[in-house]
């Protein structure tokens, strides 16, 4: 992501993702479906302090997406709103950015 979004574009990019969800779980599964397809995964970021490799993102039922980090044999599910980016951000990270947008 090179620049960041305005909410209008937030708001737009959420609206493509939940346009036929009914309820908030069906807008958060709308959310992860358009993460888990379009952000490019592995990359690498710190959380921490700490070097980390995103291997991928999932939905825990009902509740929040996570990032999937790994870091030699350790792996560690991330909320995605606490993830910290790197820079330059990798390609679909504005989806994260959308899901930030949407949630609580």
């Amino acid at each position: 992501m090179d620049r960041q979004l305005s909410d209008a574009e937030l708001g737009e990019l959420v609206e493509q993702a939940t346009v036929d969800a009914h309820d908030d779980e069906e807008q958060l599964t709308g959310l992860y479906t358009m993460l888990a397809e379009r952000l490019a995964v592995p990359f690498k970021t710190v959380v921490l302090g700490v070097e980390v490799i995103v291997k991928k993102v999932d939905l825990l039922p009902g509740s929040q997406i996570v990032a999937v980090c790994t870091r030699g044999r350790h792996r560690q599910a991330i909320g995605v709103l606490d993830l910290p980016l790197p820079d330059p951000a990798p390609e679909g990270a504005e989806w994260i950015e959308a899901y930030r947008h949407w949630a609580p």
